[in-house]
């Protein structure tokens, strides 16, 4: 059994106190977090944001000193991102997720010299901005299905399929994308990872509103796009393994950050029964008191991904647990949320949230619009990065060691 560890070393503890006293000095009196902000005003704060972030370096805070980092370690990102949380500040832009954590962190690993010097500046500054393509209408789960294909034609691949789930595709300027570059391969193989840019003939992106009412994932269509031929990251058809280091990169910060951000929530629910008069209901004093406890698990679970990943350990199938089990929690608490406002739920009005994954942002008002796009985006929990069946299909197959599901 793995042993928890959830102490800090001295030299962690000290950059903490750096980063305490940023935020102090950078923040104003009184902030309560970003969520407390209007629509306009928090975006405007959130650019702002960034820009400081990239100065102090806290964007690129474990890449190394040649490429504009600090050259930390990651429990220092752990450290830096658990701070953030608490003060209610984000981690850059929506895209900085794809960009500055997936991507670069991607390059750093398997990237050409050249590639880094060409992309890591202009992805620290913001100048590009990028988005993933690795969904298909019929690869999602079971990405390695996927038929987008790249075919070399002299000093460029000519790309032509379809992805889609693809996050602010429509607002970027890159996508990175799995593409079949030898189709006679088996279907793990003969995957290459490319960059692509979009803002060219042959790229079409057609964002599709989400039932929050959101405009966030886009299909995008290519037809005929070219990239030139040094755009492949790792070697050609070895795409897959590029894309699974890729994808374990912010595992450890999300095991940090998760349960922070669910306690706030959990603190905004009881507020809110406080506000209906439902806090000393006995059966929504039960409900609350069940998200407690599931938010106290979820914290020791972090604890145990980050033991692991701060070793150097690759996530695992295990990792699938912590995955389970937030996104099947959430839609629990957004559930009593919207029974204890009612048919005040059915009437949406304030803010709605800035954040479009997970949990609303710290500060936010219980205003109806807030709990009850929550609760809509709580649903896309369970489909979004593998469903709760093919997470359960995982673990039971690659961790219990239980027969495969009979295939048809």
């Amino acid at each position: 059994m793995t042993q928890v560890d959830i102490s800090y070393p001295p030299e962690t503890e000290t950059f903490r106190a750096e980063v305490k006293a940023f935020l102090a000095s950078a923040l104003p009196a009184g902030w309560t977090g970003i969520g407390a902000l209007d629509e306009e005003a928090a975006w405007t704060f959130a650019r702002d944001w960034r820009t400081r972030l990239a100065e102090r370096g806290y964007l690129s805070l474990t890449w190394p000193e040649q490429y504009g980092g600090r050259g930390l370690s990651k429990l220092h990102q752990v450290v830096l991102m658990e701070e953030l949380a608490l003060a209610g500040v984000p981690f850059g832009l929506p895209q900085d997720t794809f960009g500055v954590k997936m991507l670069a962190n991607t390059l750093l690993r398997w990237g050409t010299e050249e590639q880094k010097a060409d992309f890591l500046p202009r992805i620290l500054s913001g100048e590009d901005t990028w988005c993933q393509g690795y969904s298909e209408p019929d690869a999602g789960s079971d990405l390695a299905s996927l038929t987008t294909r790249a075919v070399r034609d002299g000093e460029e691949w000519v790309i032509d399929g379809q992805k889609v789930w693809t996050s602010g595709a429509h607002h970027c300027d890159w996508i990175f994308v799995l593409a079949r570059t030898d189709r006679d391969a088996p279907k793990h193989r003969g995957i290459s990872f490319l960059l692509v840019p979009l803002r060219q003939p042959g790229v079409e992106v057609r964002p599709f509103r989400m039932m929050s009412g959101q405009l966030h994932f886009n299909e995008v269509f290519f037809s005929g796009a070219r990239t030139r031929a040094d755009l492949v990251v790792g070697e050609v058809n070895n795409g897959w393994a590029v894309a699974q280091s890729l994808l374990g990169v912010e595992r450890g910060e999300e095991a940090a950050t998760n349960p922070i951000l669910f306690k706030a929530e959990v603190e905004r629910l009881v507020d809110l029964a406080r506000e209906y008069g439902k806090d000393q209901d006995p059966v929504v004093r039960q409900r609350i008191a069940w998200c407690w406890s599931k938010v106290e698990i979820m914290r020791y679970l972090g604890y145990r991904i980050l033991t692991g990943w701060l070793r150097g350990a690759e996530p695992g199938p295990e990792s699938s647990i912590a995955k389970l089990y937030w996104s099947e929690y959430h839609t629990e608490v957004t559930d009593l949320a919207m029974d204890i406002m009612g048919l005040h739920a059915q009437v949406p009005v304030g803010r709605p949230p800035l954040r479009t994954y997970r949990t609303d942002d710290p500060g936010a008002a219980n205003s109806s619009a807030s709990w009850s796009t929550t609760y809509l985006i709580a649903r896309s929990g369970t489909i979004y990065a593998g469903t709760s069946q093919v997470q359960r299909n995982i673990l039971a197959e690659k961790v219990l060691g239980l027969p495969r599901e009979p295939r048809v």
